[in-house]
């Protein structure tokens, strides 16, 4: 299958599928599938971008597509002006704790705001700038003036004071936005230094509140206590900056099932619970999606549905079984991708593979079939099969073929390492579905 791919990219996509992880950009290439899952989340974005709010917790057993999906909505976000800042939990980095684990959190998140110019991260320097910008050529048009007009920065003060002034009413926006004038300061005396401060300060990176006050002039510092209020005021301040809003995705949330301690569980549970009650009442521009394993949901002594508030909240309805899902509750749970969605993503695999090694692709339909057949045959596949084990089986299929000319797909399969165990029935069952199913 032809395919328009930048070559770095291709690259990126193959050596990162190979190691089992999900790429960052380039997902469109070999999307397949999730067609209800990703409408359900652009629909949110959607209302994102007109002042409202979203949580989600996307739900999937490890490899089975979670976080390719919230990397997919991550890149279509960026596309679409908006600021997405992501954050992967672990024991050192948690919504509450005693040893900094909340703040741990909002630092990976500001390490990682990332934006279409700027899609790996380190984008927060950038996000002040065009802000600037943006202002300062707001006012030239409004005033008649030209860039190096006397009065330009006079007026750009005034009209930056006019901006955080509307931010001082929220909460924590006091500090917030006298720290964002401080950074307007930095810039018309080119000090370079005291930029880098107020950057020190927005990424959470003070150690203490003295420390603060001697560089900065305030008091306050970002703590594990409040660190979602300055998410929030983030989620204002984008908006002004001409952005869309801001997407917070956080993944691993497996991390709190494991934590040993019931009761730092439950804090950990009460936060994300916090969260929930504020984004459905508060929050503006503030879209969060979260991802998970079903065992850290469901557990009732371990999971999220341990709190019950949490589970009251979160639960699908009676109504909706394994075939019957709302992609427009809280939860979204992934469903396994199809055997037919498999096939084109091999396919997809398969050029990309071509495109990076300089080949064309020579495998037949039926070779293709073959493989799903035999990843879906083998002892205790069924609903344990994930896509990340059969990309990673199918990727290092083509490596072999394409160093070893004389293989082929069906004899590599075929031999030793591999075991086809579907009966005879199966054979049959598998062979109807594929049937006329050719591209």
């Amino acid at each position: 299958m032809s395919m328009e791919i930048p070559p770095r990219i291709a690259k990126m996509l193959l050596n990162v599928l190979k190691g089992g992880d999900v790429p960052r950009t380039g997902l469109a290439y070999i999307t397949v599938g999730r067609k209800g899952e990703i409408d359900a989340l652009v629909h949110d974005i959607e209302m994102i971008s007109e002042g409202g709010a979203s949580f989600r917790v996307v739900a999937g057993k490890y490899g089975a597509g979670k976080s390719f999906l919230l990397r997919t909505i991550r890149s279509y976000a960026m596309e679409r002006g908006f600021v997405v800042v992501d954050a992967d939990l672990s024991p050192e980095r948690r919504f509450a704790g005693h040893k900094g684990e909340g703040l741990a959190v909002y630092r990976e998140l500001m390490k990682n705001l990332s934006t279409h110019a700027f899609p790996d991260g380190g984008a927060l320097s950038l996000l002040l700038q065009k802000w600037i910008s943006a202002l300062k050529t707001e006012v030239m048009l409004e005033h008649a003036l030209s860039s190096d007009s006397e009065h330009l920065n006079k007026l750009v003060t005034f009209k930056i004071h006019q901006t955080v002034d509307e931010l001082e009413t929220a909460v924590c926006g006091f500090d917030f936005a006298r720290v964002i004038s401080r950074y307007w300061e930095a810039t018309v005396h080119d000090d370079d230094e005291l930029k880098s401060k107020t950057l020190k300060w927005l990424r959470g990176e003070y150690q203490t509140k003295t420390d603060a006050k001697r560089e900065l002039g305030t008091g306050v510092i970002i703590n594990d206590d409040d660190w979602y209020e300055y998410i929030k005021l983030f989620a204002l301040f984008v908006v002004k900056a001409g952005y869309k809003g801001m997407i917070i995705m956080i993944d691993e949330l497996v991390t709190l099932y494991k934590i040993p301690h019931s009761i730092s569980r439950q804090h950990n549970y009460e936060k994300i619970l916090a969260i929930y009650n504020d984004i459905m009442h508060k929050a503006q521009y503030l879209g969060v999606i979260m991802g998970a394993t079903p065992q850290s949901i469901k557990d009732e002594r371990r999971g999220l549905f341990s709190n019950e508030a949490l589970k009251s909240h979160l639960a699908n309805s009676k109504f909706s079984d394994g075939e019957t899902c709302d992609l427009l509750s809280p939860i979204i749970r992934l469903k396994t991708l199809t055997k037919e969605e498999m096939y084109f993503l091999m396919q997809k695999l398969e050029g990309i593979h071509a495109q990076v090694y300089k080949y064309e692709p020579c495998l037949k339909p039926e070779s293709l079939e073959f493989f799903i057949k035999t990843e879906f045959a083998h002892v205790g596949a069924g609903q344990n099969i994930t896509p990340r084990e059969i990309i990673r089986d199918f990727i290092e299929i083509l490596n072999i073929i394409f160093q070893n000319p004389g293989k082929t797909l069906e004899g590599i399969l075929g031999g030793d390492e591999f075991t086809y165990t579907a009966s005879a029935e199966d054979d049959e069952k598998i062979h109807e579905e594929f049937k006329g199913f050719k591209i």
